[in-house]
């Protein structure tokens, strides 16, 4: 075995052996993959292998693509079979609920180009002889979806790797991790040392053992996974894979006979006190008592199924996550980087995130936003087990659930709470949740203000409530109070502090003391890493603000950067201060009946000033688009500001507001939401924020990629829908004279404008005013067109008051 490897990476499963096939193909001939015992003894090896492109989310839809890609092609590229049958999938409606869903669907398949079909329920059992159609009422049909075999890829991934440099060390368990100067330096095994830089943790249901050797959480939870298979019964060997969500099961072809398994609403976590050292290549006890539910669902859509014998029922452990997502990328440890929490579709996965996650380690980024399975993604609290047990049982038994827009999790709540959270509770809060925060969605009391009549159609209504119009209103109108505690707030000091910040940010923001600026971090493509606000304390010391679920984001991204000089500090201030959202016409009149300070301080500009008995640090900055303030004080003073301001506000018109009101608001103003509106894949330029951008400061990350770019040549459009009740929810297609010309990033209803706003990315000469567009929303094409923006006051006369 190699003494000295460019790259470790640690686990032969699918996900290990691909990390290590695409670090070979990308030119590093220098890695070793070690493993503990053979090559797919883990979980791989009893994998259903089932691989369906179309998910939830832009990225992991194209990390599907790109791996049916690979596994068209790499069989005859290593000369070794993969086991890959490209046979198709059905996925079954049997409610009204389910149909629309499979409508989504298509319009989401459009924008990949993806070929899905919308079939009937006879359609469906041409497809697949053996189910029965009773209760069907469509299906979606994707041809080119398929299963493969769990070994035989790997070891074809193992090969490729081989032909390329790369050793494949089997029977070699990894038995600590060195760590020199704050990074990865080496790894121990039980064959030797290695020195190194880079260590790939793919070590699928042991991650979480071995991210404790680096000091790292990895929150992963083994789930028992079980599914049947059974003897050849004259089933056609190219019948595609079907899923029944509604029954809770997946079917598909094995020889002519089936393999069926599912995700039952009681399941089965497994090895919570440590995996046993010798457990590899072995399955668990049948657990038929367990299965029966899937069995029982399984005769209903099958029941030729219940004469049929059955081989084996497979019971094996898969690793998942308490969010469902796969976990990948660097880590607060420099050097160690993390692919793991397949959450039981690692095989349709792997292609492409093996070549994701190696181009990320050697071009310093990944080939488009992940954010939603970046590792770093995971607040301290995931490290109780209690608590990522909890939400990852969740996870696996709605595995299969219709989740609506807003469809907010249940499980380990109420876990952080602001000052202010008794008195959201009294006024009758809708609560949501977000990194761990009870945040008010609206206050239910507030319905009988608002208009039940503009309840959007569809699913966008379902979620929704009366309330958030007559919050919107009230803003506009007089005043409402928003609590905002739950805002990522991060202060970088030290004598580098200004220096750094404008290397890392576009705009300047080493402006005066009490300065506020708007400001993106760009990454070296131009793309935008982070969207928040900039202000200066103090000649050495800055805050940032941005959104609760970017926190630990923006915190990794800064910290990435900083300097280890000891010039900068960069410290996560979220938990120290509370912070109230006061804006609206009477906000200045309220405000100033509870302090005796001067509030002639003008837009984007900060002052400390005491509000009551309260100490605050006032900014003059909206993202709803009217005058007011954020005010942010010490935790321990946070309900004592709201009931000062909530008294003074008495006699105003004062409303208590939510945070589905502030995303009406900021979209009658054109504010953007980062990892929707703008991600890492777009710029400045394209995304309309050009004015943020100072190309004629000092080198900033990002400035030569956008000095070099040519005219955009797309933009995101502002679009209002001729249907005011016809409400889009992101990744809708969007047409011009009947050719697909981009997807919608997000949407909603604009109370003021009364009317349905969608924001979309468009050739650049489609997104001119009064351009014509269609948006398809759950199979109807609806009419529109581009608008200039802001829709609402643009000239920002109020805001700056």
């Amino acid at each position: 075995m190699r003494e000295r490897a460019r790259a470790v990476v640690i686990g032969g499963g699918v996900g290990g052996c691909s990390v290590a096939y695409w670090l070979a193909r990308l030119g590093w001939d220098d890695v070793v993959l070690c493993e503990r015992a053979d090559l797919t003894s883990g979980s791989t090896f009893h994998s259903a292998g089932l691989v369906g492109q179309l998910r939830g989310s832009l990225s992991l839809t194209r990390m599907m693509m790109a791996s049916v890609d690979l596994y068209r092609s790499l069989g005859e590229e290593v000369g070794l079979e993969t086991g890959w049958h490209e046979v198709g999938s059905l996925r079954l409606a049997s409610s009204e609920e389910r149909m629309e869903e499979l409508h989504r669907q298509a319009g989401w398949a459009k924008t990949f180009g993806l070929p899905l079909d919308l079939v009937s329920a006879e359609g469906a059992q041409r497809l697949f002889p053996p189910m029965s159609s009773e209760g069907v009422l469509g299906a979606a049909y994707l041809p080119t979806d398929g299963y493969i075999d769990p070994s035989q890829l790997t070891m074809a991934l193992a090969e490729g790797a081989r032909r390329r440099g790369a050793e494949i060390a089997t029977h070699t368990r990894v038995t600590g991790l060195g760590v020199e100067r704050g990074r990865i330096a080496g790894v121990e095994t039980d064959k030797g040392s290695i020195e190194t830089e880079v260590v790939v943790n793919a070590g699928g249901m042991f991650a979480a053992e071995l991210g404790r050797l680096a000091g790292v959480n990895v929150p992963v939870i083994p789930m028992a996974h079980e599914y049947l298979i059974t003897k050849p019964s004259g089933v056609p060997l190219d019948v595609p894979t079907m899923r029944d969500p509604s029954l809770l099961v997946y079917f598909r072809g094995e020889s002519g006979g089936l393999v069926m398994g599912g995700y039952e609403r009681h399941p089965a976590p497994w090895g919570l006190d440590g995996i046993p050292p010798d457990f590899n290549g072995k399955l668990l006890a049948e657990d038929w008592d367990r299965f029966e539910e899937l069995m029982t669902n399984a005769l209903v859509r099958v029941p030729e199924l219940g004469e049929a014998e059955v081989i084996r029922l497979v019971n094996g452990p898969e690793a998942f996550t308490p969010d469902g997502e796969f976990i990948l990328g660097p880590t607060e440890l420099p050097g160690f980087w993390v692919a793991s929490g397949f959450c039981a579709h690692g095989l349709a996965g792997a292609g492409g995130m093996g070549k994701l996650l190696a181009e990320w380690i050697v071009d310093g980024l990944p080939g488009f936003d992940v954010w939603e399975m970046d590792s770093r993604r995971f607040g301290a609290q995931y490290a109780s087990r209690d608590y990522a047990l909890a939400r990852t049982v969740e996870i696996y038994s709605t595995y299969y659930d219709v989740k609506y827009p807003g469809h907010e999790r249940e499980a380990g709540r109420p876990l952080r709470l602001s000052p202010a959270y008794p008195r959201l509770v009294e006024l009758g809060a809708a609560f949501g949740e977000k990194s761990g925060w009870e945040r008010a969605n609206w206050f239910e009391p507030n319905a009988a203000a608002g208009d039940e009549s503009l309840r959007p159609r569809g699913w966008a209504g379902r979620l929704w409530s009366p309330a958030i119009g007559a919050e919107h209103r009230a803003c506009r109108d007089s005043a409402a109070l928003f609590d905002e505690t739950s805002f990522a707030k991060i202060d970088v000091s030290g004598e580098g502090a200004a220096i750094f910040l404008e290397r890392v940010c576009d705009n300047r923001v080493a402006r005066e003391v009490g300065q506020i600026t708007y400001t993106s971090m760009l990454n070296a493509r131009g793309g935008i890493e982070c969207d928040f606000t900039v202000t200066r304390l103090a000649q050495d010391r800055f805050r940032i603000v941005t959104g609760t679920a970017f926190g630990r984001h923006d915190l990794a991204w800064i910290r990435q950067h900083a300097p280890r000089d000891g010039s900068v500090l960069v410290e996560d201030v979220t938990s120290k201060l509370a912070c109230l959202g006061l804006w609206g016409p009477a906000a200045r009149e309220i405000l100033q009946a509870t302090t005796t300070d001067d509030l002639a301080f003008g837009y984007m500009r900060a002052r400390e000033l005491a509000v009551g008995p309260v100490p605050c640090l006032a900014l003059r900055v909206t993202y709803v688009g009217e005058l007011g303030w954020e005010l942010y004080c010490p935790t321990e003073f946070g309900l004592a500001l709201w009931d000062t301001l909530w008294e003074a506000g008495r006699g105003q018109g004062l409303v208590a507001g939510g945070y589905k009101a502030i995303d009406s608001l900021r979209l009658e103003k054109g504010y953007r939401v980062w990892g929707a509106d703008i991600t890492p894949d777009d710029t400045p330029y394209e995304a309309g924020l050009s004015f943020a951008v100072k190309l004629d400061k000092e080198d900033f990350i990002g400035r030569e990629a956008l000095l070099e770019a040519q005219e955009p040549e797309r933009r995101l459009a502002c679009l209002v829908l001729s249907d005011p009740r016809s409400v889009a929810l992101g990744s809708e297609p969007v047409r011009v004279d009947g050719e697909l010309v981009g997807r919608v990033t997000s949407g909603g209803y604009g109370y003021t404008v009364e009317r349905s706003i969608a924001y979309a990315y468009v050739p650049a000469g489609y997104a001119q005013p009064e351009q014509p567009v269609q948006v398809e929303i759950f199979g109807e094409w609806v009419g529109g067109e581009v608008a200039p923006e802001p829709l609402f006051d643009p000239a920002g006369e109020r805001l700056r008051g």
